[in-house]
């Protein structure tokens, strides 16, 4: 499919490096240009890496967190169907539904702060090469 591809696109062989560097521009300087482009990419792809596995490890927990409530609620299910009187069972089931609310508040509460980390990890990433950028550009145009 590949051959295909760069058969009908005329783009795909091009090498931009090369062509970046051989088109002059009065004034700048092409190889800090690239490399500062480089530096934005690999800061995106760190960026993308830490937002994945932030996304990976919400998903391991949910499952996690699945599992536990499953379990919880086999065993709440046995001892509600144990032999007692109507009016404990009743609060026995009482409970149950409190003491799930407050772990699934718990849970909800820890997913939302995996996902806030996650992402605070991944935006810093950017802003520091937005920063650093910056002070390129500053360094650049100190220059001239």
């Amino acid at each position: 499919m590949a051959t295909k591809q760069q058969s009908q696109n005329p783009f795909w062989d091009m090498d931009f490096t090369k062509m970046m560097a051989d088109y002059k521009v009065p004034g700048m300087d092409m190889d800090a240009l690239m490399a500062a482009q480089r530096k934005n990419m690999e800061a995106l792809s760190q960026a993308n890496r830490l937002a994945y596995e932030g996304m990976q490890a919400v998903a391991t927990r949910q499952a996690e967190i699945l599992r536990q409530s499953m379990e919880e609620m086999t065993t709440a299910m046995r001892d509600m169907m144990a032999a007692g009187a109507p009016e404990d069972k009743v609060a026995q089931q009482a409970e149950v539904m409190r003491a799930q609310f407050e772990k699934t508040l718990a849970n909800m509460r820890e997913l939302s702060e995996m996902v806030a980390k996650s992402n605070t990890e991944a935006a810093d990433v950017i802003n520091q090469r937005i920063a650093a950028q910056l002070e390129e550009i500053k360094a650049i145009a100190q220059k001239k």
